[in-house]
């Protein structure tokens, strides 16, 4: 029982926590951009929406990750300059596992021709299908920045376990 105290306390924690909220507040404007671009376009370019809406939910999220997230207050040039390389390339490998995705569901499943019932809404196939792949591109996120990105250094005190 106390292993799984310890399990639960590691992964549930205030950096979790904020992390899913901002990958939900994230992933809206993802979405909203995207319906937006989609809407523009007449649904014929649905893999361009998907990139205008990227570009947005990337930029929304580099923010609020840094400043709430993973709590890197700082806007040095030196720390911004190693940042955002580090976000944009691991984005950019979860931009690609969307697209893909993307044209899966809407090109080889056809989900752009089907409706589902979520809740209390009818949601479009397109959106559907973003909503599935944003569960797994949010985990791939987390990882990349939580341990590449935002990493935090370990001081030797903490090393040390003198702060226990």
């Amino acid at each position: 029982m106390e292993k799984i105290k310890a399990l639960f306390k590691k992964l549930v924690n205030r950096e979790t926590v904020t992390y899913v909220i901002f990958g939900v507040l994230t992933t809206l404007v993802n979405l909203v951009v995207f319906k937006g671009a989609d809407v523009l376009f007449r649904g014929e370019h649905y893999l361009v929406s998907n990139s205008i809406a990227w570009i947005v939910a990337v930029a929304f999220a580099y923010v609020t990750n840094k400043l709430f997230v993973f709590e890197s207050k700082s806007w040095k040039p030196d720390i911004v300059k190693k940042e955002i390389p580090s976000f944009l390339s691991a984005r950019i490998a979860s931009y690609f596992i969307e697209q893909a995705g993307l044209w899966f569901f809407v090109d080889i499943l056809s989900f752009d021709e089907k409706v589902f019932d979520f809740l209390i809404v009818k949601l479009s196939g397109k959106i559907t299908a973003k909503l599935i792949i944003g569960v797994v591109v949010v985990v791939i996120n987390y990882v990349l920045s939580k341990f590449m990105i935002f990493a935090k250094k370990e001081s030797s005190f903490e090393k040390s376990g003198e702060n226990e």
